[in-house]
């Protein structure tokens, strides 16, 4: 047995000059980042105030800042993939065969697992805690360790790109393509362990979301007094909660039958492929809606701000809401319409996909009924709200004929398929995800971001997607396949040229948002709002102070309503300041370095295991069982702040707002 396992110098593709080149570029950036980090002196502020921090705050902007990262990593792969169909008519362009499967793998995999998921995850880490009015998750180390696990996941997929290979089997592994038999390299293994770690950690944050929503809510905030986000949040985790265990488990068996020679999904051997198809899209399907409503959330709260009015039908929004965490459990099958279920099967499936149709334009009608009659400020996070409206409703009803099994059997694995899901991703989570960064910002970090940036942005990747989205509906209804690295037909052509000059305009949106984050940075003193409630909001996080502060609150709020924040400003209007509060001191939980080292530990136990290295996977779990010992006999778990720091924090912060608040709300 090599010390070493499978891990050798054939593992580095020196041969290949893009991944050598990348995997150079990668590592240089890291290591600059790491020295300016440390040159600077501001790695021991870094380890006390970040790394190691368990405010939900902290935490949700780390998940943000993962997610942006990773989204210039997928982005940089739907570049290469667009620019090789591009120029792949009879030839091989410029990427080979067994590169591109990589890509379009690699492609996928980030931008669901690493993207979309910690970007909406993050956001509702940052503001659940402050919209229900208590001051962090239900469990705080749980919550940093799920954030690190999620982490952990991302640097093995990126790790492949340099060391070794990544899945060549799309972003689902299916049997038998990702069996040893027919995948016997590492890319699958990096896929599969990367998702089980990071899958753990979403577990763990769905059942952190969960609890927290329904035992920590401010005093008089029933279930139906609770901002719609909440409502989005508690819908997606208890999805969490309930599809992840599913993917854990799929992923498993396949592990045994890699590593175990067992035979789940092998058909001549006892097994059976559409098991795997079964489950794996019992998961996936749910996981769609995992990441749609929180964003649904978002353009509930957004709309209703920026209108100046309650959300339309709050309580129809509810109930649709919490009707479609239940149906999307209903609709898996559609994904596979043409495998042999039947006739039967298929059209219980198709009526139920079309169903689940129905809660969501509940949802539509309420946010253009909110809007409607509205004083409507067009700022930035509004123009993405309408944009997704008219963009996703396209995408859902290219999704309702997608659910009609005839017109699925013409179109199944087509590029209409690949424009329909981006349609809604993009149009949906992506859109809600922009929407919830530009809203919030202020709140976390003191100032706004540059709104003529924002804007641009905004309208060159609504214009890029329409450029590179819609032609491949067409290329897709003339019978072009996915996953294709070249192709022999002239008439696909001209729409593969727009889609990849779509994703050019795209391009020059990512740029404008890098360069609004940098101008706004540049500029945050003109930018500094001092209120803490820069849009007029309606709901409790903007009623502490920007960035609030450790313990959020420095007395718990008391809800009397809907629209929390708003109708204290009703009531404030034209009086003078109510008596300042008394004031004790708050126990916050104490910083703690286990989600840290349990990533590293974690990571050590991944490449281990993906490599065969043994010792070394042993040596990871015993590492990251000892950081749990160690972290259950801490002493001492929290930190107290003063009564007397408190009520300084507080002042400023009823000082900076007392103006607005006699002013009234509008």
């Amino acid at each position: 047995m090599k010390l070493l396992g499978r891990l050798g110098w054939d593992a580095l593709p020196l041969d290949q000059p893009i991944p050598m080149i990348a995997s150079a570029t990668v590592a240089v950036g890291i290591l600059a980042v790491l020295a300016w980090v440390v040159i600077r002196g501001r790695f021991p502020y870094l380890w006390r105030e970040w790394l190691t921090s368990v405010d939900h705050k902290r935490i949700g902007v780390m998940y943000t800042l993962l997610a942006m990262v990773m989204l210039l990593r997928g982005f940089s792969d739907a570049l290469m993939m667009r620019s090789q169909q591009a120029v792949a008519l009879h030839s091989q362009g410029y990427l080979p065969p067994d590169h591109y499967d990589q890509v379009f793998s690699a492609h996928g995999t980030i931008m669901i697992f690493f993207v979309a998921m910690p970007f909406l995850i993050g956001l509702m880490n940052f503001v659940l805690p402050l919209q229900l009015g208590v001051r962090d998750v239900a469990f705080p180390t749980l919550n940093s360790v799920s954030f690190w696990l999620t982490a952990t996941g991302a640097l093995l997929v990126n790790i492949s790109l340099g060391v070794g290979e990544f899945a060549r089997t799309g972003w689902l592994p299916y049997p038998p393509l990702s069996e040893l038999t027919y995948s016997p390299g590492v890319g699958v293994d990096y896929y599969l362990w990367s998702l089980q770690i990071s899958g753990v950690g979403t577990l763990l944050t769905g059942i952190n979301f969960v609890t927290t929503i329904l035992k920590l809510r401010a005093p008089g905030m029933t279930y139906l007094r609770m901002p719609m986000f909440c409502w989005t949040s508690l819908a997606s985790s208890l999805l969490i909660v309930a599809a992840f265990p599913i993917l854990t488990a799929t992923l498993a068996m396949l592990i045994l039958d890699r590593y175990l020679g067992f035979h789940f999904f092998t058909n001549e051997a006892g097994g059976n492929v559409m098991m795997f198809m079964n489950l794996i899209w019992a998961w996936g399907h749910p996981e769609v809606y995992i990441l749609i409503l929180p964003a649904f959330g978002i353009f509930s709260e957004v709309v209703s701000t920026f209108s100046g009015k309650p959300l339309f039908g709050y309580r129809s929004m509810v109930i649709a809401t919490m009707a479609i965490c239940l149906l999307s459990f209903m609709v898996w099958l559609h994904h596979f319409f043409t495998m042999g279920a039947g006739a039967d099967v298929n059209a219980v499936f198709g009526v139920m996909s079309m169903i689940i149709a129905v809660p969501t334009g509940v949802k539509v009608f309420n946010w253009l009924f909110t809007l409607y009659g509205g004083r409507i400020r067009f700022e930035t996070p509004v123009l993405w709200a309408i944009g997704f409206m008219i963009t996703f409703v396209i995408g859902g009803m290219t999704g309702v004929l997608l659910a009609v099994p005839p017109a699925d059997f013409l179109l199944h694995n087509s590029l209409f398929l690949v424009a329909h899901f981006h349609n809604v991703i993009i149009g949906g989570v992506l859109f809600g995800a922009f929407a919830g960064y530009e809203y919030w910002f202020p709140k976390a970090f003191g100032f706004r971001l540059h709104s003529g940036l924002g804007k641009a942005a905004f309208w060159c990747w609504l214009v890029g997607f329409y450029l590179a989205f819609m032609p491949l509906y067409v290329a897709g209804l003339e019978g072009m396949t996915r996953r294709m690295q070249h192709y022999d037909n002239p008439a696909w052509r001209p729409w593969l040229l727009i889609a990849a000059g779509g994703a050019v305009v795209i391009l020059a949106g990512i740029v404008c948002q890098i360069a609004q984050l940098w101008v706004s940075i540049a500029q945050r003193e003109r930018l500094r709002d001092g209120t803490g409630d820069p849009w007029n909001g309606r709901s409790l996080e903007w009623s502490t102070a920007s960035p609030p502060p450790a313990f959020n609150f420095a007395v718990l709020p008391v809800v009397e309503g809907l629209d929390a924040y708003w109708s204290i400003k009703r009531q404030a209007a034209g009086e003078q300041p109510r008596a300042e509060p008394t004031y004790g001191p708050i126990e916050t939980p104490r910083n703690s370095p286990t989600g840290f080292v349990c990533a590293f530990f974690a990571t050590v136990m991944g490449f281990a295991l993906i490599w065969h290295i043994w010792w070394l996977a042993i040596a990871g779990l015993v590492g990251a069982w000892a950081t749990f010992v160690v972290f259950a006999w801490r002493d001492r778990a929290e930190d107290e702040i003063s009564a007397q720091e408190v009520a300084e924090i507080d002042r400023q912060n009823r000082s900076a707002r007392a103006v607005p608040l006699i002013a009234g709300a509008p």
